[in-house]
């Protein structure tokens, strides 16, 4: 019997402590001190491309992709319909798909669908990089909710304080933020294409299959939205069935 209360004693001592919510804050402030100032970035880019504010800030509440917004919004400027850009932004998200069956074999098996639902609108990539590098088996919705909602608000106050800035800005400062998307890109792009290979090829692909749309005749007259959509189809696929075995790792 000793022996018993002994083994009992030392499993408890043993056993990890459950992650809380606001241990999921703590971990989310260094992805809000980064997105504050994209954020920042796309209040201003799409003030000063004539988005009204309602719709800017109802796209960070409730699309929450900074890609996706940043996209979103030149396409609006460019006229492009709103199934295009609803289409164009699909496919830039479907990695989401994949993090978010990633996660799931992670979280606790007594979390409900509505909880599941909730999780899952608030993963991005790097809330799910965070989240898949905790040492924990299982992690709780409420490290999960803190780790999420710490990310959203950085965002959203982060979009409201860029609109409150665009409003005092030069017309011409304003006029001059349409590089801030080009920028972002980039800053996605070169990290990316530096680590892998088969990713520096798919984007090159992909350019080039957009700049040909452009300029064959057969193709010149698809809308912009079509040309994005095409582009990013044909370099995945291309990607997929050169780099298919190597799976990107380069």
């Amino acid at each position: 019997m000793p022996i018993t209360a002994q083994t009992d004693s030392s499993t408890a001592c043993t056993q990890v402590p459950k992650v809380t919510f606001f241990t999921g804050v703590k971990a989310g402030v260094p992805i809000a001190v980064g997105y504050a100032p994209i954020a920042m970035a796309f209040g201003l880019l799409a003030k000063s491309s004539g988005v009204p504010n309602e719709v800017s800030i109802l796209m960070s509440l409730v699309v929450f992709a900074g890609a996706s917004q940043f996209v979103g919004v030149n396409l609006l400027v460019l006229g492009t319909a709103c199934w295009e850009i609803v289409l164009a932004t699909f496919i830039l998200n479907l990695r989401h798909f994949l993090m978010s069956a990633a996660l799931s074999q992670r979280v606790e098996r007594s979390i409900t669908k509505p909880w599941l639902a909730a999780i899952s609108f608030g993963i991005t990539d790097e809330t799910f990089t965070v989240a898949s590098l905790r040492p924990e088996e299982r992690l709780s919705k409420e490290f999960l909710l803190g780790l999420n909602l710490t990310a959203f608000a950085a965002w959203n106050i982060g979009t409201w304080i860029g609109l409150f800035l665009a409003q005092g800005l030069p017309e011409a400062v304003k006029a001059s933020m349409g590089i801030a998307l080009y920028a972002m890109f980039v800053g996605l792009l070169i990290p990316s294409v530096k680590k892998s290979r088969p990713a520096l090829v798919i984007a090159l692909v992909t350019m080039l299959a957009h700049g040909i749309m452009r300029v064959l005749p057969v193709t010149a007259e698809l809308s912009t939205g079509w040309s994005i959509i095409l582009a990013t189809v044909g370099g995945a696929l291309a990607g997929a069935i050169v780099y298919g075995e190597e799976g990107g790792g380069g």
